[in-house]
């Protein structure tokens, strides 16, 4: 067993290595620091089922380590990729500086905050609600499917399938390298980032994107209530097919193709397609800086 001992209103568990299963189950109003979970036991879920912990400076190789967990705050953690899926079903966690390999890190948990940290996963935040990502790295195929409310700054993620199926979806000052991103949305605002990738924001509704430089292939297309604001949307064609789109584009688009209703002020539109898809096409271009 662990060495146990009280500080403050808080037991400390410190320089330890876990490798058995359940090592720490439902350990309550502990820190727990410069520990390893791993070894040849090889056990799953050392911390499930934990309240209000600190976990400081720890090594994670085990798997489904923090599993129904409510209030904890992990910070300067390493999780390898044999730690699977260390956070599921968790309300309350505060993460900073924290390298994660694992996949499908972050299933259905609540009220999520990170900083400073990374992660190199496959399948990553899904389903969960109320998460604030800043200053933060994500490379990984499916990144944030199903999720509502959720906020985020200064975000690089690289992927492809990112942002399916949210609601309520705030980004600033990110860079997102991403093919198939924002299929199936409603209620989001994008400000000031860059965003890469084919067939961006298909089947969405109600989304507005600020000061954004946008580059894709068929961009916008079955979508409803698309706003554009001060966008730059360089080498991206056949735009907004079946698509409500308004506001200004600054600089040039390729080409526009068969939007439902499109009123936009555009630098330039190099090529208008209505190639008679839709029988009643509303377009309103207005060309000039």
């Amino acid at each position: 067993m662990y060495n146990i001992w009280a500080m403050g209103n808080k037991n400390e568990i410190k320089n330890q290595t876990f490798d058995e299963e359940r090592s720490l189950y439902n350990l309550k109003y502990a820190k727990v620091l410069d520990c390893t979970f791993s070894g040849p036991k090889d056990g799953e879920s050392p911390l499930k089922e934990s309240r209000n912990i600190e976990v400081r400076n720890c090594n994670f190789d085990l798997r489904y380590s923090f599993w129904h967990v409510v209030n904890g705050d992990v910070r300067n953690c390493k999780f390898s990729n044999t730690a699977r899926a260390p956070f599921w079903y968790c309300r309350g966690i505060g993460m900073k500086k924290v390298e994660s390999e694992a996949v499908k890190v972050f299933r259905e948990c609540n009220e999520i905050t990170i900083d400073d940290s990374s992660f190199v996963s496959e399948e990553p935040f899904w389903r969960c609600n109320h998460l604030v990502i800043r200053n933060t790295k994500v490379a990984g195929f499916y990144s944030f499917f199903q999720t509502k409310d959720l906020e985020i700054t200064n975000l690089n993620l690289t992927g492809k399938y990112s942002f399916q199926y949210n609601v309520h979806l705030r980004i600033n000052k990110s860079c997102l390298d991403t093919k198939d991103a924002f299929w199936h949305c409603r209620d989001v605002v994008v400000r000031d980032s860059v965003i890469k990738g084919e067939y961006i924001g298909w089947y969405s509704s109600f989304m507005t994107f600020i000061n954004c430089t946008i580059e894709s292939h068929q961009p916008f297309c079955y979508a409803d209530n698309i706003r554009l604001i001060n966008c730059k949307m360089p080498n991206c064609d056949l735009a907004f097919e079946k698509s409500s789109v308004t506001g200004n584009i600054i600089g040039e688009i390729e080409s526009i193709k068969n939007p439902k209703r499109c009123n936009l002020k555009v630098g330039k539109v190099k090529e208008v397609i209505k190639d008679g898809a839709i029988n009643k096409v509303e377009i309103n271009i207005e060309e000039g800086e």
